[in-house]
């Protein structure tokens, strides 16, 4: 089992900053080695992938954040974060932490960000 839990979402105006985190844990889950995700889901939208960032800390981003929004990790602390500048109202979104471990997908229960015009 992994528990993902995230936080630092909120209201922001258009052209602010957020950074989001997700700490991870679970008996025998070891954060170092796993792949871990931001999603977002937007009202009325599907899930999409926003960021992803490897054990080997190489990152992925959705071409709508790329160049806003950054990815990183702290292992130590089995914490994954979401830096988010430049936020736009279309941003505005649940944002969940995922990971998949040993066939299974786990996610947060997402912390809602809204961007006001």
């Amino acid at each position: 089992q992994v528990q993902l839990v995230e936080s630092g979402g909120g209201l922001v105006q258009a052209g602010g900053s957020l950074r989001l985190s997700c700490a991870a844990s679970g008996n025998t889950f070891t954060f170092t080695y796993n792949t871990m995700g931001w999603y977002r889901q937007a009202p009325g939208k599907q899930r999409e992938l926003v960021a992803r960032i490897t054990s080997g800390r190489s990152t992925s981003y959705s071409d709508s954040v790329k160049g806003r929004f950054t990815i990183s990790r702290d292992n130590a602390q089995s914490t994954v974060y979401l830096q988010m500048n430049s936020l736009k109202p279309e941003d505005t979104a649940v944002y969940y932490c995922n990971t998949y471990w040993r066939g299974m997908d786990y996610w947060g229960k997402g912390t809602l960000v809204t961007v006001s015009s």
